[in-house]
């Protein structure tokens, strides 16, 4: 992800919709049009992850105790489901789970790392405002501002603790995911106009999806 890329961390990448040219070959053509089973596995993932209003969005999620197979299998589902809605982060809270655990890209080709008992230990002094988009609030986005930098410190799926420094487009994803573990959406930290906006496109009904 390129430094200044607007965070649409919890928002899947948009379907290769792009119109087709007619000077190309069929070859050509076929390639841009959407994979369908790609677009299923999308369908299934979005399926499963809570939307706006849902109450257990409002929650703060419990402290992780054990450090078992439950736990492993809470980390695969919501890698899963991540990977198939092409999505960069995504909280246990999303999928009705109230454990505190998220799992996160951080970087846009890197491994997929699961934090268990997260905390932002520190944050860097400069602030940035640009959009972001939630896969629980589909086909919105909002300017946030947040810390730049921030360190955060978590246990891995077998409780060893690690401590991550980050920038850019990850302490912008940490610091997103860890909202959605204490019941804080993006609605709640964007500027009044925008969140009143927003509340009337969710007033409307579900939001159109265009953005995934």
């Amino acid at each position: 992800m390129a430094p200044g890329a607007e965070y649409t961390a919890a928002v899947a990448s948009e379907p290769d919709t792009k119109p087709i040219d007619e000077t190309e070959d069929d070859g050509e053509a076929e390639e841009e049009r959407p994979d369908p089973e790609r677009e299923a596995r999308k369908l299934v993932a979005l399926a499963q992850i809570r939307q706006y209003p849902d109450p257990v969005l409002r929650m703060r999620a419990r402290e992780v105790e054990s450090f078992d197979d439950e736990l492993d299998q809470l980390v695969q589902r919501l890698k899963s489901i991540m990977e198939g809605a092409y999505g960069a982060g995504l909280a246990a809270t999303q999928v009705g789970v109230l454990r505190r655990v998220f799992v996160m890209r951080a970087s846009e080709d890197g491994e997929m790392l699961a934090l268990v008992n997260p905390e932002v230990t520190a944050h860097g002094d400069e602030l940035e405002t640009d959009e972001e988009g939630c896969l629980s609030l589909r086909g919105l986005l909002v300017p946030v501002e947040r810390s730049t930098t921030v360190t955060v410190t978590a246990k891995d799926t077998a409780g060893e603790p690690f401590t991550l420094e980050l920038e850019g487009f990850a302490a912008r994803a940490a610091q997103h995911e860890l909202d959605h573990l204490n019941g804080v959406l993006m609605i709640d930290r964007t500027t009044d106009e925008a969140r009143r906006e927003a509340m009337a496109t969710l007033r409307r009904g579900p939001a159109l999806i265009s953005r995934l």
